[in-house]
């Protein structure tokens, strides 16, 4: 179920009614709305021509998108480097706001750009990226310290007992897009956070599949190191989940929606070593 479309002001109850253009209207991190979309409007015309010129992108799916809710929608996809796959949601779904269908060019939609939009980011990787992924943070980024990981090792340490409140306020004002895995590693499990925030906001979920960006872009996505690669966006329709349903069998699908199944041949090749 998806709660009603809440909005945030900087200005008092009965005054945020007047601001019928938005200029005083935050996200519920407080940051101003007019202030993110010039982010957004800043950052995707940096990088339209990484997708279309560059490199070739092939969205899919787009028309499981056009009816959904301007909240509560949480996307689920495979990771493959920080930031060049965030970039290109924000690309599609601005394109999808003005109507496109399966294409981001051209890029009139930048003009208007979709600031409901956040994804879930490591704060650590946020502080590393340099100025665009700065500038980009303040696009939509919710921070989290990952209990699981730190400076590219695998650590153990505190959950952060905030991350869920967080994506929750993300949710409730807008698009949420999330890596269940945690990490750019392929076939890395699913994080069993990922089936608990579902149980809790109800949200609706549409598992994404990506491929491409591991062999356009380094690591971090800021930088080239194939040029004239296609790249592949996949939107699946959405998934329901039923409200007994174990933690383990929605980690189990959701694994299998993003493509993450590790691949028998793979299994095989892992068992003789």
């Amino acid at each position: 179920m998806v709660a009603p479309k809440t909005t945030y002001s900087v200005l008092p109850t009965w005054l945020a009614k007047l601001d019928f253009l938005g200029l005083f209207e935050k996200d519920p991190f407080g940051n101003l709305m007019i202030v993110k979309r010039l982010m957004i409007m800043i950052a995707g015309w940096s990088t339209y021509y990484r997708f279309t010129a560059v490199n070739n992108i092939r969205i899919t799916g787009t028309e499981h998108l056009h009816n959904l809710p301007d909240n509560g929608v949480l996307f689920l996809s495979n990771h493959q480097t920080y930031f060049a796959d965030v970039i290109a949601f924000y690309h599609i779904f601005c394109a999808v706001k003005w109507g496109y269908k399966d294409t981001i060019s051209p890029p009139f939609y930048l003009f208007s750009p979709r600031a409901r939009s956040y994804y879930v980011a490591a704060a650590e990787t946020m502080k590393e990226g340099g100025i665009l992924p700065r500038l980009f943070s303040i696009g939509g980024a919710i921070l989290v310290e990952r209990s699981w990981r730190a400076q590219g090792e695998n650590v153990k340490r505190n959950l952060d007992a905030s991350a869920q409140d967080k994506i929750g306020m993300g949710l409730d004002h807008g698009w949420v897009v999330s890596f269940p895995q945690g990490t750019t590693k392929p076939y890395a499990p699913v994080r069993k956070g990922t089936a608990y925030l579902i149980k809790e906001h109800q949200p609706i979920v549409v598992p994404v599949v990506i491929n491409g960006f591991r062999r356009a872009f380094d690591k971090k996505g800021l930088r080239f190191k194939k040029r004239n690669t296609t790249i592949t966006v996949q939107f699946k329709p959405p998934m329901h989940f039923l409200p007994d349903e174990s933690v383990d069998s929605m980690v189990a699908r959701v694994t299998t929606a993003i493509g993450q199944d590790i691949p028998k041949e793979k299994l095989t090749w892992l068992g003789e070593e």
